[in-house]
This record gives structure tokens, C-alpha cells and sequence, in this order.
């Protein structure tokens, strides 16, 4: 039977509990996508606001971009990524907001409560996606699609609503949650992925962008049902490894096992600036203030790290990084700012315009030995940069400080670089999770 003839439910309920198509013994995988979930949250907390243009956002002042808008902007054309400025040309009548980033955090974990309520096989890949395993007879015998149906009605209980795609890959799963926004409940039964996935765009496909889809159009390849076609070797010629992984996203070969946790690889935290910033006083307080987000993120995750990067983008929007190994592992902000402030002149001179400027920690396992390379100073990484001191009792400084903004909130103690920092910064919102922080 084609994908089309296949029945779906519709809306938010009532649902059949009897007459679905059986799901027999393949995995059933759902994406959970609140819908417009910044401006519904803004929405629910701001009753004047429903039905109304709400965009969250950076100012369009501030070289800001839109995080999320609500349907009702989304009708004027309106959608996340957009510069505000042309937000704001497009919908002049729209409510903005920065957004409150503690409040999002917690709706979110409302909503995950509710996905780990069915299933402990989640994981969490946004502040508002997760990928749920529902496969009959692992967490419970329902049928998939009930299970879809009761989150649905579970998360609508808590003031705002999700779309979810329901099939046999991740891949698959996302594109599904995407096909009837918002409130939508997209099906994609065991044997139907071809006639779902053939007339599809290859963008469609997560990992396919521009550049991907020119290489694959000059080779007449269209659409997934295209890829699914090609043979493996054509498409490794042209986008090399990733082509292995297109291909097996579309093909549903890939490991598409839901692990509830995923190892932590690096943390990282940046921010852009509003007007660029150029000299040593602005450069330095935004660094302080990343190394401050980056050391509680550690803390809170009880981990250590043995290399610190920072990361800049010029005016011109080209980036560069510098690295290095420390002498010890630390997840100390003033220990992160040292090391940050002496990487600074390998990618920063007084007087460039920056953009942009983050911090990432990594190498979370056993300390190594290491072997300096040729471009080394020599100089003891956990060493105070110049010009700079470290203060005393600066660990019990550090979980004070934590304690009170996790009875508080984040913002109950702040430095006052991080307070310069934010009067530069373009207000944008990410979808990031640790960056939502209570």
C-alpha cells in the first residue's frame, strides 16, 4: 500500500484504540517537536498574546536573529534563523521578546518528564526535540501510535502542544514530525518508508545541505528516492564519508538504537556581539564571562576538562581557534579564564573586529601525558595569565556562588564581566539545553 493510502490520525484526539495497522516486531521510533515552543511558552504565561504575532528573538538593532516565532508570525513569513531585522520589516505589529531562558528550561523538563513517563529509552537532542523508543513489548505493549496520541494529550495538559512522527528510524521520525505542523501526528508504518521518503526534496534529509545537494543535482540526483537509488559509489565520491551516512539514514540502515545518555565530549558557550567588539577590555570581559557559563556547566555535570579552546569569528565572519592541553584538569572559571586569556593572541590582536567570541572545554577521561608540540611557550597552562590574579579561596568562592543560583536562579549572582557582557550581546536564543540553566 503507498505511504499516502495509508491511514493517519487526525488532530489531537479522540484516537482509535482499535483498527491500527500492526506494527509487528520492528522498532518504532517517535520525534517529539514542540511546536513554536519559545512564543507558545510567551503565549501561555501571556494570555493577551494568543492569537497574536509573538517573536522570540535579538533585538533588530543587534544583529539579532528570530529563535522562534508563532504561528501567527509564521503567516507573514516569519521563521527561526532569520535576521530580526527582517523580522521586523515583514511583521512591523509583532510582539518581541528576548525570551526567559529559566522558563523555557522548566516547561522543558515538564515535557521530558512526561516522554521518560513512557518510555526510559529517551534522549533529549534540543530544548524542545527529543527521540523516544516505543518499540511494543521494550517499555510498554501499546500500540505506537496510542502512545503518540497520549503524549500529545499530555503535553497539550501542560499549556503547550508537540507534533510528532512516528517510524522505524530516527531519520525517518524527524521528517514525519515535520509534515503537519502544527499538533500534527505523522505515521510512517514498517514497510512504508520508501513511499513516504521517494518524492522528498533531498534537504528534507538531516545532513544534506546546499552545498550536498548541489554535488548530488549534478549527478541527476533529486530527491531521496533518488539517493536511495544511487549507487554507493557515485555518492561516495561526492561527499565522501557523509555520503555513507546519507546513505544510510535514507536507506534506514543506520544505528538508530535511543540511548537514554550520550557521552559528553565537550562544553562549550559563546556569544555575538551587537556592535563589534575591539579592544582588550570588551574581548576580555566577554571571555571571562563564557569561561563563567562553561566552569557551573562542568561543575553541574560533575566533570573535569584537560583542553581548553577559544574560538573567534572577525568582522568578516571567518573564524579562527587556538587550543591547549592543561597541566592538570579543572572545571574552575578563573582556571578557564587563565588559559583562555593567554590562547587569546594566537587568534586576536588589539583593534580586530570581533564578532563573536566562545570557550569549549574537552578531554573529560583520565589526564595523558602529553608532549608538547613546537609552537608551546613552555609556560604552565594552569599558570595565572599576566596581568591577572587568581582570588583567594577561589573554589569556595566558586560553589557559593553555585549554590545560590541553584536556589535563586541564574542570574542571583553574576560577575560584573558577565553583566558588561550582556549589554553587547545580540539577545538570540539557543536551542541548546545547558544553556537554559536555573
Amino acid at each position: 500500500m503507498p505511504f499516502d493510502e495509508v491511514p493517519q490520525p487526525q488532530g489531537a484526539g479522540p484516537f482509535p484504540t482499535s483498527g491500527l495497522p500492526d506494527w509487528g516486531g520492528a522498532r518504532a521510533i517517535l520525534l517529539v517537536d514542540l511546536d513554536a515552543f519559545f512564543a507558545s511558552v510567551e503565549q501561555l504565561d501571556h494570555p493577551g498574546w494568543r492569537g497574536k504575532p509573538v517573536i522570540v528573538g535579538g533585538s533588530p538593532t543587534r544583529r539579532g536573529v528570530v529563535s522562534t516565532a508563532s504561528y501567527e508570525a509564521r503567516a507573514f513569513g516569519v521563521h527561526s534563523a532569520m535576521p530580526s531585522s527582517t523580522a521586523a520589516a515583514l511583521c512591523p505589529h509583532a510582539i518581541w521578546t528576548e525570551g526567559r531562558f529559566a522558563r523555557y528550561r522548566a516547561v522543558s523538563r515538564q515535557v521530558m518528564d512526561v516522554l521518560l513517563d513512557e518510555s526510559p529509552f529517551m534522549r533529549q537532542v534540543s530544548i524542545d526535540e527529543a527521540f523516544l523508543d516505543v518499540t511494543p513489548g521494550r517499555a510498554r505493549g501499546d500500540h505506537p501510535v496510542l502512545v503518540a496520541a497520549r503524549i500529545q494529550r499530555r503535553v497539550a495538559e501542560l499549556g503547550v502542544t508537540c507534533s510528532i512522527g512516528v517510524a522505524t528510524t530516527r531519520s525517518v521520525a524527524k521528517i514525519a514530525s515535520d509534515r503537519d505542523k502544527p499538533r500534527g501526528l505523522t505515521v510512517v508504518y514498517p514497510g512504508q518508508e520508501r513511499g513516504f521518503l521517494q518524492r522528498l526534496s533531498l534537504r528534507e534529509l538531516s545532513g544534506i545541505g546546499e552545498a550536498a545537494e548541489r554535488k548530488l543535482n549534478g549527478m541527476g540526483i533529486r530527491t531521496l528516492g533518488d539517493l536511495m537509488d544511487a549507487s554507493d559509489e557515485r555518492v561516495l565520491r561526492a561527499l565522501g564519508k557523509q555520503g555513507a551516512t546519507m546513505l544510510a539514514r535514507v536507506r534506514g540502515t543506520e544505528d538508530d538504537a535511543v540511548r537514554p545518555e550520550r557521552e559528553v565530549k565537550s562544553v562549550s558557550s559563546e556569544t555575538s556581539f551587537a556592535v563589534d567588539a575591539s579592544t582588550v577590555e570588551e574581548v576580555r570581559a566577554a571571555l571571562f564571562a563564557m569561561a563563567a557559563k562553561v566552569g557551573r556547566r562542568l561543575r553541574r555535570a560533575g566533570l573535569e576538562a584537560s583542553t581548553v579552546t577559544v574560538k573567534v569569528r572577525y568582522a568578516d565572519r571567518t573564524a579562527h581557534t587556538a587550543q591547549q592541553r592543561l597541566s592538570a584538569a579543572t572545571n574552575s572559571d578563573f582556571a578557564l579564564r587563565e588559559v583562555a586569556l593567554e590562547l587569546l593572541p594566537k587568534v586576536w590582536a588589539p583593534g580586530m573586529r570581533l564578532r563573536l567570541v566562545g570557550i569549549a572545554a574537552s578531554g573529560f577521561g583520565a589526564h595523558e601525558a602529553f608532549q608538547p608540540s613546537l609552537f608551546d611557550d613552555g609556560q604552565d597552562a594552569a599558570a595565572p595569565a599576566k596581568g591577572h590574579r587568581r582570588p583567594r579561596n577561589a573554589d569556595a568562592l566558586l560553589s557559593a556562588a553555585d549554590a545560590v543560583r541553584e536556589r535563586f536562579g541564574e542570574k542571583a549572582v553574576q560577575f560584573g564581566h558577565e553583566r558588561r557582557t550582556q549589554q553587547n550581546t545580540t539577545g538570540s536564543s539557543s536551542k541548546n539545553p545547558a544553556d537554559y540553566l536555573d
